[in-house]
């Protein structure tokens, strides 16, 4: 490549990086259109909302970045130059673009905006997100909201899959591929039937004799699951499973017929405690708490609608 051709590719690479050093922002374009309008600096001033020094100061500094008179300025008002009318041209098409750009994103926003798709594992989407998302429906009551329960694996599924634009998990950690934040906290406790020996005893539990038990559970992936087997891992571990379920709520009414003791979240069985159709079993030496989060894919933030509920989510911490 010659000499001049190098100069060339380098002085267009420069002259392309540079260009909004050279070309006048927005701002100053709409008034040295509303300079042609009235044809009076002050009125374009009034228009576009400055005073009239800070107008003259805008027209002079666009000049000089242009290197071109635009505007002569008389007692009788303030006439465009010939370069002036000619850069007026094309300050016109550049606004016109630039109007044109953003309807373009308000309709890509009201889009964005007109519905909100939640993943969200199921003791939050049961006993927490009802009410943010009622909150979130005051504030937006033209936002079409669907939520998707499942377990905390298959919130992250949806996340990844961008077939949802905010997820909430339980468990002990942030999914892979996610970032997150804790909105709330939640304990899980062993309950009983009444009618089972345990719900009689009056020592508490022994993590080894929890390990050792069958229980009524959730399946693996669930946030529950990971925080009991988390748990209890230094005391042999889970015994195999007397039910595996899919749902609190199936866990919640195997344990109320008497098929065994569960492990449930304290937001799930607080009715059944209170009319006595379950009993929470005291356990010691064994740490049943956990975080609940909001997640999202990683370097992606909720905007939006997604925003909007994350805010309410935090305003009044559970637990």
């Amino acid at each position: 490549m010659s000499r001049a051709a190098r100069d060339s590719e380098t002085y267009g690479s420069e002259s392309r990086g540079r260009l909004h050093h050279r070309v006048p922002d927005l701002g100053a374009l709409e008034l040295l259109l509303a300079v042609a309008r009235h044809g009076s600096l002050g009125a374009a001033a009034r228009e576009v909302g400055i005073t009239q020094p800070a107008a003259s100061s805008r027209i002079r500094s666009m000049e000089r970045q242009l290197g071109v008179a635009l505007v002569d300025r008389s007692p009788r008002g303030s006439r465009l130059t010939d370069a002036g009318a000619l850069v007026t041209d094309w300050a016109r098409r550049i606004v016109e673009a630039a109007e044109a750009f953003d309807a373009g994103a308000q309709a890509l926003r009201g889009r964005r905006d007109s519905r909100l798709r939640v993943a969200a594992s199921m003791t939050i989407a049961e006993y927490l997100l009802p009410v943010w998302l009622i909150a979130l429906r005051a504030e937006r009551p033209d936002t079409a909201v669907s939520l998707q329960a499942g377990n905390s694996a298959v919130v992250a599924e949806r996340l990844l899959g961008n077939d949802a634009d905010i997820g909430f998990v339980e468990g002990l950690a942030v999914p892979d591929g996610l970032d997150g934040v804790v909105v709330a906290h939640d304990r899980l406790a062993v309950v009983a039937a009444p009618s089972h020996p345990w719900a009689r005893r009056r020592a508490p539990l022994d993590p080894a004799e929890l390990a050792a038990t069958p229980l009524v559970l959730r399946e693996r992936g669930s946030g529950t699951r990971q925080v009991l087997d988390a748990a209890l891992s230094a005391h042999g571990g889970l015994a195999q499973p007397l039910l595996e379920l899919a749902s609190t709520t199936a866990v919640k009414a195997a344990a109320v017929s008497g098929a065994g003791p569960a492990v449930l979240s304290e937001l799930a069985i607080a009715e059944e405690l209170a009319s006595r159709r379950l009993v929470a079993i005291p356990v010691r030496g064994v740490q049943l708490r956990r975080d609940l989060r909001a997640v999202w894919p990683t370097g992606h933030r909720p905007t939006g609608p997604a925003r909007d509920l994350l805010s309410l989510t935090r305003a009044e911490p559970t637990g």
